[in-house]
């Protein structure tokens, strides 16, 4: 990032007076495609997209070098099955029915991949149909459970990513997967997970995107107060189940074609299917544009727990802790993780500041590492929004024992590092 970026960052956000980045984006009647990697910087992005959080899609000209466009798909552009076998044949992977509602979602088993690989290629020869069902193959941890190297490269675009840098530095989990399946496979409607960011390329394959602007949702829902599980559904046109419906507008459409990559913003709905056989890589993300919404999102887990079991408030002892401890087991994360989540990125962007770190230099000097603007430009973020962590009521009842530095300690070196950035850089 560069000072005129980061100044231009800095402004949007105070320009917001206190309103979620997601909540304020203008209407589109299309998504933006950008056609060449030579003319469209990281800059641009920033501005252009991640910034008002708006979706676009980039060409395949952008990931024509990955190694798994190459080599996962033939020459005819279906999946590579003799090189998935050979390669990942015996390793154990989520497969979801697509067939079959559970609640929103659809029901997962576990089974080699080869096992997958050969019911694909039998779904194909019974003309996409199965007694065993609609099976997708979903959230593939290639990453954490191999070497991913030359499968892909992070876009540049892409790699302000706080997600998987906190989990990398855990060494426990992430958030980047792969996708695979036949045509037909989708996934139901949702918002990706923290309100986080998403991008998805098709190594080989189609699909088709509906994306619905933050808020266009709440339309969407039922007389019970549900979010549809299918938005293509007929069942949405019924006005006494769906009262709301003539308030949202229709979804943005977008066709994903081979080697085209996707960028999801923070909050968007969406629901996706696989036009043909299809595999994709995604990854979740969260940085500084996107902070503020995924703790806007994880006060609105815990107050929903906290009304699932209010009945109990005055009985339990510790209620406030089981309630984060609920909160964990539904959402991944509770107030605790997330205050370690916001420390761990917020000690290395002031490591990196004291050390003065210069931004890597490719061609055309386009920053390609965080560097110091944009080790500022974190630091900011980390500030705002960990100064309404600190006061929120909840977060004051979660045992201090747990954190170190004291979160107070934490927002007065990071203040300090935001009044020092403003005059040095």
């Amino acid at each position: 990032m560069d000072r005129e970026t980061r100044v231009f960052a800095e402004s949007h956000f105070r320009g917001l007076e206190g309103r979620l980045p997601s909540r304020v984006c203008p209407k589109l009647d299309r998504v933006d495609f950008i056609e060449k990697p030579d003319s469209f910087s990281y800059a641009d992005f920033f501005k252009g997209y991640l910034l008002p959080n708006l979706p676009c899609v980039f060409s395949s000209a952008f990931t024509e070098d990955w190694g798994s466009r190459r080599l996962w798909v033939t020459p005819s552009g279906k999946p590579n099955f003799d090189y998935l076998l050979q390669n990942y044949g015996d390793v154990v992977v989520p497969v979801a029915n697509c067939g079959v509602q559970e609640y929103n979602s659809n029901p997962k088993e576990h089974m080699p991949l080869r096992d997958y690989i050969s019911y694909w290629k039998e779904y194909i020869q019974a003309n996409y149909s199965s007694s065993r069902g609609c099976l997708y193959l979903k959230d593939w941890h290639l990453c954490r459970d191999f070497l991913a190297e030359g499968v892909f490269t992070l876009p540049i675009y892409f790699s302000s990513d706080w997600l998987n840098e906190y989990w990398d530095a855990l060494d426990v989990d992430d958030y980047r997967f792969v996708y695979m399946g036949p045509t037909g496979t989708w996934s139901p409607f949702h918002a990706d997970v923290f309100r986080s960011f998403s991008w998805s390329v098709n190594i080989c394959g189609r699909k088709k995107w509906f994306f619905f602007p933050p808020g266009q949702e709440e339309a969407l829902r039922d007389c019970h107060g549900g979010l549809p599980y299918d938005v293509t559904s007929p069942t949405l046109l019924d006005s006494r189940l769906h009262p709301m419906r003539d308030r949202c507008g229709p979804p943005l459409e977008v066709t994903q074609e081979a080697g085209e990559m996707v960028f999801v913003p923070s909050g968007w709905h969406h629901q996706v299917h696989n036009l043909e056989d299809t595999i994709s890589i995604n990854h979740n993300w969260v940085n500084g544009c996107n902070l503020a919404n995924m703790w806007h999102f994880l006060q609105q887990e815990l107050s929903a727990v906290q009304q699932e079991v209010i009945e109990w408030r005055d009985t339990m002892p510790d209620w406030h802790h089981h309630c984060q401890v609920i909160m964990k087991s539904c959402s991944g994360i509770n107030f605790e993780e997330f205050y370690h989540f916001l420390k761990i990125i917020a000690e290395r962007r002031l490591l990196l500041l004291a050390k003065g770190m210069s931004p890597g230099q490719v061609e055309g000097g386009e920053d390609t590492g965080l560097g110091p603007q944009q080790a500022a430009f974190d630091i900011g973020r980390i500030a705002e929004v960990l100064e309404s962590v600190v006061a929120h009521p909840d977060f004051q009842r979660v045992d201090p024992s747990t954190f170190s530095p004291r979160p107070e300690v934490l927002l007065r070196q990071l203040e300090e590092a935001v009044a020092a950035t403003t005059s040095l850089y």
